[in-house]
């Protein structure tokens, strides 16, 4: 396309795909990074092709305001994805590592592109799905869908120990309100639980939990349900969000919605030589989905 671009937390699962798909389709991109040092984790964008040509990385901050001025100035869309991404249980101190750097990382991005403006024609926020299905009230009836309408209960969450999607619903808020108070063209993407192919050299969070349901057993959720979308497709509806002029905003992005049982049962029907462990609870077994 020939525009130049700023994708943020480039070295993540989602952002590394859409940087591929981006330079693949001719943008240039400038990619920020927490810490242009750390070999391990750009190293797979060095790689990427077109990367030579069109791809440059920047190091920036969350933590630090104007540390995105020099990436965003200049572009036409900017994709903030950088957000710490962390189960809720894992953390000891939730709002020093999630909430806090999720909300101030986002407004320091804003800010920047309020400051680069009037180049910056749109920015495409990565929200999560926990931002919209955390509402504290069951659907009634049950076959209603969840769509965009759906916020989450940041105190429902706080309340329920749910840290990160307190910290993904809070940075959403703080984006819609300082964008609509400095006249900033946004687009929000709601992803589901993200599998696909991994582009680094290591797991990522929901990639390892995958893992984890296929080694142990062990869902990520406690229903045991997911709400499953490729991260190629999640990447590609960065892209379109950005291009198409008619997008406003949010959207969820979620391919299939099944029980973590389920899931073991096409792994099983992909994989037979595995040898998968019994599910810790459910009410689903491998039989019942079709599989011996």
């Amino acid at each position: 396309m020939g525009a130049t671009v700023c994708v943020t937390g480039a070295s993540g699962y989602i952002a590394s795909w859409l940087v591929k798909l981006l330079l693949r389709r001719g943008y240039t991109v400038r990619a920020t990074v927490r810490d242009l040092g750390d070999s391990g984790k750009i190293e797979h964008l060095k790689t990427l092709q077109g990367a030579d040509q069109r791809l440059h990385l920047i190091q920036a901050s969350l933590t630090e305001e104007g540390s995105f001025d020099s990436a965003v100035r200049g572009c036409e869309y900017v994709f903030h994805l950088a957000s710490p991404v962390l189960a809720s249980s894992s953390a000891s101190d939730p709002q020093r590592q999630l909430v806090e750097p999720a909300v101030n990382g986002t407004l320091n991005v804003l800010k920047s592109c309020a400051g680069a403006a009037p180049s910056v024609k749109r920015v495409i926020l990565t929200a999560s799905i926990s931002s919209v299905i955390y509402t504290g009230k069951p659907s009634s009836p049950p076959d209603v869908p969840i769509d965009e309408t759906w916020h989450s209960d940041p105190e429902f969450c706080a309340s329920n120990g749910e840290f990160y999607p307190l910290s993904k619903t809070l940075a959403e808020q703080a984006a819609w309100k300082f964008s609509s108070e400095n006249d900033i063209d946004l687009v929000t993407i709601h992803p589901g639980f993200v599998i696909g192919p991994v582009l680094q050299p290591y797991l990522t969070l929901t990639p390892k939990s995958m893992l984890k349901l296929i080694t142990e057993g062990k869902p990520f959720f406690p229903t045991g349900i997911y709400r499953f979308v490729d991260v190629r497709d999640v990447a590609t509806a960065h892209i379109l969000a950005a291009e198409n002029p008619e997008a406003r905003g949010r959207y969820c992005v979620v391919s299939r919605v099944i029980h973590s049982s389920e899931a073991l049962a096409i792994v099983k029907q992909t994989f037979p030589s595995l040898h998968l462990p019994p599910m810790s609870f459910g009410w689903w077994c491998y039989s019942s989905a079709g599989v011996s």
